[in-house]
């Protein structure tokens, strides 16, 4: 009886970077891998962006993205994190509508 109170207190605590783990080590193997392949494909597409609009700024080695990355994740650490939490239960959700 007790075991069912606890699995439902573990859904509801941690954070979402934690539960989102969770459900990639637990989840279905192939919804998994699909949305990290999307992911990193999002990723890529972003960088690519960014390289292109960006062009006479960055060399092709990517050590000035790299800087500038960090400078702004440190500069704007607070709405990066709140951002990333969002991405988080985005991506929670996907695996979970499709590992029904």
């Amino acid at each position: 009886m007790y075991g069912l109170f606890e699995d439902e207190d573990d859904l509801l605590t941690g954070s979402p970077k934690s539960k989102l783990m969770d459900i990639i080590f637990h989840a279905n193997n192939d919804v998994v891998r699909y949305e990290l392949e999307n992911f990193i494909d999002r990723a890529a597409a972003m960088e690519m962006m960014i390289r292109e609009k960006c062009g006479d700024k960055f060399s092709d080695d990517g050590d000035e993205i790299e800087k500038e990355i960090r400078s702004f994740i440190l500069s704007r650490r607070d709405e990066v994190d709140d951002f990333a939490k969002n991405l988080y239960i985005e991506m929670m959700g996907s695996i979970l509508s499709k590992s029904e």
